[in-house]
């Protein structure tokens, strides 16, 4: 089974409504093992650079959609937190040819959200991962890519709670960009169809 890990942080609980809803898409692809992993939950490494067992879902994974909320043009302070304990993985390039994607929601309509996917994309180059594109075609009339991301995915929160923001086209439009990931870990890993 190819397996595909939502990886992210949240703050105020709505990027992880965002998360859920790409991982039900990355779940609509026969074949993929989807998972769902708070970074939060990850240890830092110990004093050698060893990561503990809990990370091994990522280590297994053939496929990581990586997800930040936008803070101050840039991830999260605890997202990074995540990139940083991933050193020795830089050093052996453990996840070389896994295939990454990227995703963030902020407050603001822009809120230099292009920056965050950017971080997360030289991250995960950085690993010599496989980095996926958004892949949805903005679509006014039904708002889909509502924010006419191309480079990764981004959602829009109002102030509000997480049930009730980002609109139910981001969380649509999350979807579709988890289905579009978990084809293309599964082409990867698989081949493509004939």
């Amino acid at each position: 089974m190819t397996k595909v890990v939502v990886a992210y942080h949240s703050g105020f609980g709505h990027t992880k409504a965002i998360a859920e809803s790409i991982l039900k898409g990355v779940a609509r692809v026969e074949g993929i093992e989807p998972t769902l992993v708070n970074v939060d939950d990850l240890g830092a490494p110990d004093q050698e650079f060893k990561l503990g067992p809990e990370w091994d879902v990522l280590h297994q994974a053939d496929g990581i959609i990586m997800g930040s909320p936008t803070y101050m043009g840039t991830v999260s302070a605890g997202f990074k937190r995540f990139m940083d304990s991933c050193g020795a993985i830089w050093l052996t390039q453990a996840w070389r040819d896994k295939v990454a994607a990227g995703f963030t929601n902020g407050g603001a309509l822009s809120g230099d959200k292009l920056n965050t996917l950017t971080s997360l994309s030289i991250f995960a180059s950085q690993l010599s991962m496989i980095w996926i594109s958004q892949g949805v075609h903005m679509d006014s009339e039904n708002g889909l890519n509502r924010m006419g991301s191309y480079h990764g995915f981004m959602a829009q929160s109002e102030e509000a709670a997480p049930d009730q923001t980002p609109p139910k086209e981001d969380h649509a439009t999350a979807e579709l960009f988890g289905e579009r990931v978990a084809r293309a870990t599964l082409q990867w890993v698989t081949g493509r169809p004939s």
